[in-house]
């Protein structure tokens, strides 16, 4: 018993999986904010082109 306490103690494979999954989140959320950014200035871009055109 006191062997599986302390290998459960000492044991860091959680924590790693946790770490790696705060950091994919946190490249998500960077991703999604450029892609967002990046969006509104083709929007505004192609608006002025067709407005060109009419």
């Amino acid at each position: 018993m006191k062997e599986q306490v302390r290998r459960f103690a000492t044991d860091t494979s959680g924590a790693t999986a946790i770490e790696y999954g705060l950091i994919a989140a946190g490249i998500a959320v960077a991703i999604i904010a450029v892609v967002n950014g990046i969006g509104s200035k083709l929007n505004t871009t192609f608006d002025g082109i067709s407005t060109q055109l009419k």
